[in-house]
């Protein structure tokens, strides 16, 4: 199984700050984005599909929830299917 790419909440800030392109997706489910989220595209775990979703290779994907165990599930789905190492899982999710 490929390793998957880890992101520290502190290191996605400098990302933010430093202006470097990336996505950001909240896979949790709508009400959990909608109670709190630290920005992103939802796309909820519970209706996600590989299929559905085009990436770009050249630009770095966090995914993320709030633990980092359905961000993990997701990453490997898409590693799975898709040959790009440009995905990140928010290590530990949003809970600190």
């Amino acid at each position: 199984m490929q390793q998957i790419n880890q992101i520290s909440y502190t290191q996605l800030k400098e990302w933010q700050q430093e202006q470097k392109p990336f996505i950001l997706i909240d896979v949790r489910e709508p009400s959990e984005h909608k109670a709190f989220n630290i920005g992103g595209r939802l796309l909820p775990f519970s209706e996600f599909s590989v299929s559905d979703y085009q990436f770009e290779k050249d630009i770095p994907v966090v995914i993320y929830c709030k633990k980092g165990i359905r961000s993990t599930l997701v990453i490997q789905r898409l590693i799975g299917r898709i040959d790009c190492s440009n995905f990140y899982n928010l290590t530990n999710g949003i809970v600190k």
